[in-house]
This record gives structure tokens, C-alpha cells and sequence, in this order.
């Protein structure tokens, strides 16, 4: 297939791989807890303080332990997702500490914002999964809020869902409620049934909270992410190829202590990083170089035999306005037809990570359903062709009342549920709209449209009832 955006060949892959091992070797990576220092060293590993360092045979080894290709069991199986090689899934915004308003204000997240996307993404027909800290709720104490959200991803959804590794701790009272849900610790074993996300501390550090997420997620079998924010030109390097390569020896790293302790964790290859904007000293993530590396990721990713994540639609605009939706869609469709195949931020992410905005999340969910309907394979064969109907309507015919088009004319084209496609004169008739307000009304009927999804009674209770003791510890303490 012809691309024209840069392929990396096998000789570009093989040097940053090279490279990255280089980085392993002679300079290493920081894990600041202990027990993933002491499995380090339990398997021969060299370990000075807190750096670790790594041989290309230790990466090669557990690069053969995981897997390309895994199955996120949700509470409803109907809706369970397979992530890798081929399939790929569309999750929404992550970890929002505000809610933005369409004329630009914001305001801190609450609990009921969170359960509102709950909603979103159980009724959306395109978002395959949940995520976790939709918006930061700051109407609930700092550190039980883990809690409340998971409780909302557990009962008003019945998609698979993302788990919190906010802390050890968090991540310990995640997969506790994990057996709660599915029936056991024992399940956990058997099937994945949740994902974490796994933040490094570039350049190349684990701190330990998330080392610790490594590990006890592994112990439970249960997927990860492993992700870094490099900021071309100050937590990285500002050449693209530097960042990559800087990159990719930091995951491979904790891909390395994900298979130490437990062989066969499904990990995702994933990244957020981007350039600097140079004026500022920002992030800049609605930028060409966002688009590269999300492309790059993917081709090195496969290079591993790895899942990959990479940025949905993303922008740096405040409001759901041209900007947001040029630079999201760019992102969305750059990293989709790039193959990545865990696209987290596909909706309602706005001003560079800062805050969620609602009308965009309905924009960008259309958005999702089209880039899907793009992606599909159109078959090409004599029945697809039709010649025949060519041949009966002739020169100079008309296919409108054709027995084909009256057969497909409903299901042959991506109908859109909400995007303007009338003329001006019915456009101004139906109130005349801009895309942001005719989002507004979306959402509205959504949210009506909501039914919590059914669930065992006994397993609700006793969900209640942990979060309840594990908050009331929280403030026995």
C-alpha cells in the first residue's frame, strides 16, 4: 500500500532498536521501589542503587512472553474487545482534572460529570471501551476518589474498563473489586478482564507508584499500558529519532518487569509524547511531530510484536471549535491507518489534556464512527462491481430508481446521526445549528436515552459494602 508519511524502513527500526539497547545497557533505567529493584536482582539482573541494567537478551526474552494479540473480558461478554495485530479499540478522555464549557470556561470535574460519561460511552455505539479517571471528581476526598470512579465504571457500564494506578494501594483495591465483579480472584487468573495505565517518569525513571502498578498487575494477570510523555527538547530529545529511541528503551524496560513477574502479561506499547512549543515551554500535542510519532510508535510497536496506543483526537484549543476539530481529526485518523490498536483520548479531550468538554466528546464520537466506516474493507468482486446494472442503465441514465440502489440505498453509505448534511434552507428551518449547539441537544437525548445496565444484586452489594470499609479505613487512619 502507498503511504506518503515517512515508513520507518527495517534499517531505520533496527538502529533505534540498537540504539535503545545501547541506553539499556550503559546508562539504564531508575525503578524507585523496592520490590521491583529486589525482582530485578533476583533474575540476575545488574542493579547499582535504583538503576537497573539491561542485556538485549534480557529484553529478546521477555519480548517472547508477550503477547501480540489479548481479550478484555467486560461484565456483559457480548461487549468484550480483542485488542492487537488487526483489532484495535476507541476509549475515551483520560485523566481531566476539568470539565470545559463550549464558551471556554471551566470548572473543576465532579463525580456526577464522571458518571455522566459513564453514560456516553455505555450508550455509544463506537466507543468499544471505558477508561478510567474520566474527569478528576473534586467534589469527593482526594485519596478514596479512586473508589467512587471505579464504582462507576463497574455498575453503570457494562463494557470492559480501564482500572486505576493512581497508587499501590489503589491498584491492590482495584483488582479486590475486579474479584468482586467476576467471581473471584481465581477468574483473574484465567481471563483479563481490566487494563491499567502505566505512566513512565521521563528520562528514564519509574517512580514507585508505577513500578509498583507494574507489579501488581502482572501478579494479577492483568493487562497494562506502558506509556511516557517525552516533551521533544526538555524531558527528551528535541530530534525526533532521539525521542523514539529514548522512548522505546524506556517501555521495553517495564515491558521487561511485567514478564519477571508473570510471563504472558498482555502489555500495550504506548505513548503520548510530543514536541515543545518553544515560546511557551508547553506541551504542544496538536502538531505535526504529534502525528509522526504517533506513526513511528505504531511501526515499532509491530517491530516488537506488540499492541500499540497511541493519541486519539487530541488539541490544544479550549472550545469545541475549527482548531479542535482539524487537529483531532488529523490525530485520529494519522493513528488509526497507522495501525494502533488501543486509542485511548478517541473522544472529548480538550486544551492539551486539561479538561473534557462534552459537545466535543458527541463531535468526536461521530468522528469515530467514521474513521471506523473509512477503515473498512470494501469488498471488490462481480457481485461488488455489478456490471449488469452499469450495462441496464446505459449512457446518460439515472440510478436513483435502479432495482440495485433501491436494494442498498439504505445501508450503502456512513449515515451520520447528528452532522449537518441538509441544505441551507432546511439547516435554517431545523434552527440552524452550529455543530457545537446541535451536540448540546445529542447530548441531551442521550442522557435521557440512559438505562443502567442489569446486575446481580448480591455482587452490587458487596461492591458497596468494600467501598465502603475501604473508605472508612481511609478515614480511621
Amino acid at each position: 500500500m502507498y503511504d506518503r508519511m515517512h515508513s520507518l524502513s527495517e534499517s531505520e527500526l533496527g538502529l533505534i532498536h540498537k540504539n535503545s539497547m545501547d541506553i539499556l545497557e550503559k546508562t539504564g533505567v531508575a525503578f524507585m521501589y523496592e520490590e521491583a529493584l529486589e525482582i530485578f536482582k533476583s533474575h540476575g539482573f545488574r542493579v547499582e542503587g535504583n538503576t537497573v541494567y539491561f542485556t538485549e537478551e534480557d529484553v529478546r526474552k521477555s519480548l517472547s512472553t508477550t503477547p501480540s494479540q489479548f481479550v478484555v473480558e467486560g461484565r456483559n461478554p457480548e461487549k468484550s474487545v480483542s485488542i492487537g495485530e488487526d483489532d484495535w479499540v476507541f476509549l475515551p478522555t483520560y485523566g481531566a482534572p476539568y470539565i470545559c464549557e463550549k464558551d471556554g470556561s471551566q470548572r473543576p470535574g465532579t463525580l456526577a460529570d464522571y458518571e455522566s460519561i459513564c453514560k456516553l460511552v455505555q450508550t455509544s455505539p463506537y466507543i468499544d471501551m471505558n477508561a478510567f479517571k474520566l474527569v478528576e471528581p473534586s467534589d469527593v476526598p482526594t485519596e478514596t476518589a479512586y473508589l467512587d470512579m471505579l464504582q462507576a465504571n463497574m455498575l453503570m457500564c457494562d463494557k470492559p474498563f480501564m482500572g486505576s494506578t493512581d497508587t499501590i494501594e489503589a491498584c491492590r483495591d482495584t483488582m479486590e473489586m475486579l474479584s468482586i465483579l467476576f467471581g473471584g480472584r481465581e477468574t483473574l487468573k484465567e481471563k483479563v478482564v481490566c487494563l491499567g495505565l502505566v505512566n513512565v517518569l521521563s528520562p528514564l525513571k519509574y517512580g514507585e507508584e508505577m513500578a509498583g502498578a507494574i507489579v501488581e498487575y502482572a501478579r494479577n494477570g492483568q493487562a497494562m499500558a506502558i506509556i511516557n510523555m517525552i516533551m521533544g527538547g526538555t524531558s527528551g530529545p528535541v530530534s525526533l529519532p532521539g525521542l523514539v529511541t529514548l522512548m522505546n528503551a524506556e517501555i521495553l524496560a517495564g515491558v521487561v518487569l511485567s514478564q519477571l513477574v508473570n510471563p504472558g502479561t498482555p502489555v500495550v506499547y504506548g505513548t503520548t509524547s510530543c514536541p515543545t512549543n518553544m515560546q511557551s515551554g508547553a506541551a504542544t500535542i496538536g502538531a505535526p511531530e504529534t502525528y509522526i510519532i504517533n506513526a513511528w510508535t505504531t511501526q515499532i510497536a509491530r517491530y516488537y510484536n506488540l499492541p500499540c496506543r497511541t493519541g486519539g483526537s487530541i488539541t490544544d484549543s479550549l472550545i469545541p471549535d475549527a482548531q479542535s476539530m482539524a487537529e483531532g481529526a488529523l490525530c485520529l485518523s494519522t493513528t488509526v491507518r497507522n495501525g494502533a490498536n488501543f486509542i485511548l483520548h478517541s473522544c472529548g479531550m480538550i486544551g492539551t489534556y486539561i479538561g473534557c468538554n462534552m459537545e466535543k466528546w458527541i463531535i468526536d464520537e461521530e468522528m469515530c464512527g467514521m474513521v471506523r466506516s473509512m477503515m473498512r474493507t470494501v469488498p471488490v468482486t462481480e457481485e461488488s462491481i455489478g456490471v449488469e446494472a452499469i450495462q441496464r442503465v446505459g449512457i446518460g441514465g439515472n440510478y436513483l430508481m435502479d432495482p440495485d440502489t433501491l436494494k442498498h440505498c439504505r445501508t450503502a453509505f456512513y449515515k451520520t446521526s447528528f452532522y449537518n448534511k441538509s441544505d441551507a434552507s432546511a439547516w435554517m428551518k431545523s434552527g440552524g445549528l452550529s455543530l457545537a449547539d446541535a451536540a448540546s441537544v445529542e447530548l441531551e437525548k442521550r442522557f435521557a436515552a440512559y438505562e443502567r445496565p442489569a446486575i446481580d444484586p448480591e455482587v452490587e452489594k458487596a461492591l458497596i459494602a468494600y467501598i465502603e470499609g475501604r473508605k472508612a479505613s481511609f478515614k480511621a487512619a
